[in-house]
């Protein structure tokens, strides 16, 4: 071979093996830019040039900041992403009389049980699934949100029905709920099928058996499952399992941190503020779009006209990522983040969960460490594509005593297939992302929604560039 080919060889050799540095990265400027695309020139971000960090929680929670879809040409893509039913979906339903209707409803399902309730129902179904793994005193590689999911499919449908989840209907919930955020997070493509399965046994289940909670009165039969299957069975279950799969990765990756959990009668709030600090990293919504209903005024700056598209950014926002991982910043006022709404603000659609989502992420968490070290060497991202690779390590019996240090060679061997997993599975994200931009622009399901209610042509600001 020529000096020339060696060259081009090796130079060609070095640029493969630097492909898990580098290419997930660019991938993500690319969807970025994408999506950015999307959302059109008329958005307005939340923090930036027009609405600086220091506006942004009096902007996001004036009255006028309360349209939810109409108006905004990113809405085709949260409802191609959230369907079927997102035109009930609490979150993006439009103020008015259904939407109350159906938040009141929301807020009394959740109110049924108390803390004590909430901490038994956690700490049951969590057990339940953990149960379930295969040869308990093994170490067992597993992805997090995997594990977690079928705990919260297990909790909701006890808050909903009242009576325990069994498994097929758990099944059923877990398929749904995993086709949504593998779709949000661009890694599959939509599978309307498994959806249409839990969509169908609600729809039995309630004309048989109905929740002890009456649904909202303003939805038609059909409506009430897709309400149940869209704010319960898809939108809690993926973020409770985010969630947790966040804040056990983080005590995965920070050995000390986990330590003093472990060792919590030293201090029993600690972990409360690990979780705070692992939703101040990572928070659980990326961009929060709203449609302006009238004018917002602003002291000393032009105000923000009716009908503008406001996208607020939460990571942004909190700086996440941007410090060390320091639980112990939450213990001093100086040093306590101002900029931290990991449940939304309270003025403008908070989560309904925010009353007891810490309080049962720390029960989850303690259950799985009463059993399991957990241990891992991945990347930690917000957006979590890979689902939390990790290893639990049990704290009693053989494998544990034969294994008291860190199973480096597992962990090493972990790292290096996350590294290269990225690489394939952001080009993936790259191309069925983009297809589904395309899709859900041309099916227009929130566009041609209000264009058939309203009796004339969709009025989405962009729609059609």
């Amino acid at each position: 071979m020529s000096p020339t080919g060696w060259l081009i060889t090796g130079a060609a050799l070095v640029l493969l093996a630097c492909l898990p540095y580098w290419l997930p990265r660019t991938v993500i400027a690319l969807r970025v830019r994408i999506f950015a695309w999307v959302g059109g020139e008329e958005g307005i971000r939340a923090p930036g040039r027009e609405v600086p960090a220091e506006e942004f929680k009096k902007v996001y929670g004036h009255p006028a900041a309360n349209g939810r879809s109409r108006g905004a040409a990113l809405s085709d893509l949260f409802w191609y992403w959230l369907s079927p039913g997102p035109e009930v979906h609490q979150e993006h339903l439009e103020p008015g009389p259904r939407y109350d209707d159906v938040a009141r409803t929301t807020r009394q399902i959740l109110a049924g049980l108390s803390r004590e309730q909430w901490s038994d129902l956690v700490g049951r179904c969590t057990r339940r699934v953990l149960d379930e793994l295969p040869a308990p005193a093994q170490v067992h590689h597993i992805r997090l949100r995997d594990l977690m999911m079928p705990v919260w499919a297990e909790v909701y449908y006890e808050v909903v029905f009242r009576e325990p989840c069994p498994r097929p209907v758990r099944d059923l919930i877990t398929g749904n709920a995993d086709d949504v955020v593998s779709a949000l997070k661009c890694t599959s493509l939509r599978h309307m099928d498994r959806r249409a399965r839990l969509t169908e046994h609600l729809r039995d289940r309630l004309a048989n058996d109905p929740p002890p909670v009456p649904l909202p009165s303003t939805l038609s039969e059909r409506e009430q499952a897709y309400y149940l299957q869209g704010t319960f069975f898809n939108t809690a279950v993926v973020q409770m399992s985010e969630a947790m799969a966040h804040l056990l990765l983080a005590l995965a990756t920070h050995r000390t941190v986990q330590e003093r959990v472990l060792a919590g009668e030293e201090d029993p709030d600690f972990l409360d503020r690990v979780i705070n600090e692992t939703l101040q990293h990572f928070p659980l919504f990326g961009v929060a779009h709203r449609i302006t209903s009238g004018d917002i005024p602003r002291d000393g700056r032009a105000p923000i006209p009716a009908g503008s598209v406001l996208l607020f950014n939460y990571p942004e926002y909190q700086g996440s990522g941007g410090d060390a991982f320091d639980p112990d910043r939450w213990l001093n006022p100086d040093t306590k983040p101002s900029a931290f709404i990991p449940f939304g603000v309270t003025a403008n659609r908070p989560c309904p969960a925010r009353g007891f989502a810490v309080l049962t992420m720390r029960v989850a968490a303690e259950e799985t460490l009463r059993r399991f070290r957990l241990d891992s060497s991945v990347e930690h991202t917000r957006s979590l594509p890979s689902r939390g690779p990790c290893l639990l390590v049990p704290r009693t019996g053989a494998e544990a005593a034969a294994s008291p240090a860190r199973p480096r060679t597992r962990l090493a061997a972990m790292r290096l297939a996350d590294r290269w997993e990225g690489v394939g599975r952001s080009l993936v994200q790259l191309v069925l992302g983009t297809y589904m931009v395309w899709d859900a622009r041309r099916q227009g399901l929130c566009r041609n929604h209000f264009a058939a209610s309203s009796g004339g042509p969709a009025a989405s600001v962009g729609a059609g560039r």
